[in-house]
């Protein structure tokens, strides 16, 4: 169950990522063409230069998401939790989420909130489910107990009650 828990996850939020990237790069396709059309100027700034800027972030944003969502996708294909520089990748669109999440209330309402919660929820579902079967791994992927000199927790005896050690000498 596990296994196929971890996987149906990780499609599940590589699929949502996918779909909020062409979102996303769409709303800032119509952004900035509404942009360019009125030449809206904010503070005397160039309209052409907030256009292109529209158009970059959107393009930046979708790229970013996409990233995420190979990650995600790698990760589901292969069931192996994502390497380093993609948990970090992933932590931050987790992050990222959370903070637009708490923004969007005010500014979009409670629609957007629950949207960019589930995505979260998807995202932080996926790095612990990973990171429990991580735990359960000595180096290099192998079963705890596999590997010489390496005790599996599970079988380990619990600490006696009623004993303390000092924290340094």
């Amino acid at each position: 169950m596990g296994v196929a828990l971890r996987r149906l996850v990780a499609g599940l939020a590589s699929i949502v990522l996918v779909a909020e990237a062409a979102v996303l790069v769409l709303v800032h396709i119509v952004l900035g063409k509404t942009t360019h059309n009125q030449s809206m100027s904010i503070a005397g700034m160039d309209p052409d230069v907030m256009s292109t800027a529209t158009y970059a972030m959107g393009a930046g944003m979708g790229s970013f998401l996409l990233l995420c969502a190979v990650f995600l996708a790698v990760a589901a294909v292969r069931d192996r939790a994502p390497g380093t520089f993609a948990r970090v990748v992933l932590v931050t669109a987790a992050v990222t989420h959370g903070v637009l999440g708490a923004l969007a209330v005010g500014l979009v309402g409670w629609g957007a909130f629950a949207v960019l919660m589930a995505i979260l929820c998807l995202l932080i579902l996926t790095l612990m489910l990973y990171a429990a079967q991580g735990a359960l791994q000595g180096p290099g992927g192998a079963p705890s107990g596999d590997v010489p000199g390496v005790q599996d927790a599970r079988d380990a005896p619990p600490p006696p009650y009623g004993e303390l050690k000092p924290t340094n000498p």
